[in-house]
């Protein structure tokens, strides 16, 4: 007789299990049917992030330019000093050499005993004033080598003081680069992004700046065509301002290079700088340190053209005010010597300088 064996139940575990991961599959598949594909960034997204590149690598820069700067200061200090150093060790040497053949006289002369050789003297007299003569010379000669010795223990120390700090400006200045370098490779990210954008929504994004540059072209020459713009603005105590906004001016169209001066290039405060050069001017280099160059304007309805006018809570940004309400400057990478409302820096306005 065949034996009959009941059919072993299933794990209830294992069905569990099964089940479960067949329902998230099911879900899983709905959801990747159903996902929209995922979107690129928007044209204002991408020159949202752009911008702000922009800002940090100039933000570097102008640090940059400031290390730089203040380098090239110490190197001449340094060698004006190496020069006094050189110049005091000559006047050392020549004193020690007079030392040497006095004391190569007196041992000539046999190095007698002075009251001796008074005691032995022809002319007592003569002697005398030799002999004062002779302590005299000494004591002078030792003062001099002491204030020689002096001077030179103190510009040793002075050069000691540079080399350290031209140590520190180095190791700055090789921070700064490397800082320099991440932003680059930021903003190589940002042009990869760039391109991932139309040639229809590329030349929308350079006919919104054009609209913006002709917009402030017009503001400035209402400035320039009412009693109340340049003419006025730039008054008998401005003349410098004026000759400077001129400088300005005359280099719309050049193409922005950071750490560029001119001229043929230039960065914000490059631009500026090279500006005030023009009218006979000299400010200082970097954006921070010309706020220094003048008086403090903080009403921007006080300011005149040729003013410089700074921007960003850090003061990374300067230009020249150019009326109503617009400025001249160099923007960022990849732009040109243009004017622009105080409107869309992309920053604050902090204040003005009245140079």
């Amino acid at each position: 007789m065949a034996s009959h064996r009941r059919p072993k139940q299933p794990n209830r575990a294992r069905v569990t299990v099964l089940t479960t991961a067949a329902a998230a599959a099911v879900v899983l598949s709905s959801q990747a049917a159903n996902a929209a594909p995922s979107e690129k960034p928007s044209k204002g997204e991408v020159k949202a992030k752009v911008d702000k590149l922009y800002q940090q690598a100039e933000q570097a820069t102008e640090k940059y330019n400031g290390a730089k700067e203040k380098q090239e200061k110490l190197q001449k200090e340094i060698s004006t000093i190496q020069d006094n150093v050189a110049k005091g060790q000559q006047e050392l040497n020549e004193l020690r050499d007079g030392l040497g053949s006095m004391a190569s006289a007196q041992y000539r002369s046999g190095g007698i005993d002075p009251s001796l050789q008074l005691f032995l003297s022809a002319d007592p007299d003569d002697y005398l004033d030799k002999a004062s003569a002779l302590d005299q010379l000494s004591t002078q000669q030792v003062d001099a080598l002491k204030e020689i010795q002096e001077k030179q223990r103190e510009l040793a120390q002075q050069r000691s003081e540079a080399s350290e700090k031209l140590k520190d400006l180095s190791s700055t200045r090789t921070e700064l680069g490397k800082k320099k370098k991440e932003v680059q490779n930021k903003l190589g990210a940002a042009q990869k992004l760039l391109n991932t954008l139309t040639a229809e929504e590329k030349a929308q994004l350079a006919e919104e700046e054009d609209r913006a540059t002709r917009a402030s072209e017009r503001e400035v020459l209402k400035a320039t065509n009412t009693d109340t713009g340049a003419s006025a603005s730039v008054g008998s105590g401005s003349g410098r301002a004026g000759a400077a906004f001129a400088a300005a001016q005359s280099k719309l169209g050049s193409p922005y290079v950071y750490g560029a001066t001119g001229p043929s290039s230039y960065d914000c405060s490059g631009l500026t700088s090279w500006a005030y050069a023009q009218a006979g001017v000299s400010i200082p280099r970097t954006s921070e340190a010309q706020t220094g160059a003048g008086t403090k304007i903080y009403s921007a309805s006080q300011l005149q053209v040729g003013d410089l006018v700074f921007f960003f809570n850090d003061l990374h940004h300067v230009g020249l005010y150019a009326g109503n309400g617009q400025i001249i400057h160099a923007p960022r990478s990849g732009t040109v010597v243009r004017y622009e409302s105080m409107n869309t820096i992309g920053g604050p306005f902090m204040f003005g300088v009245r140079v």
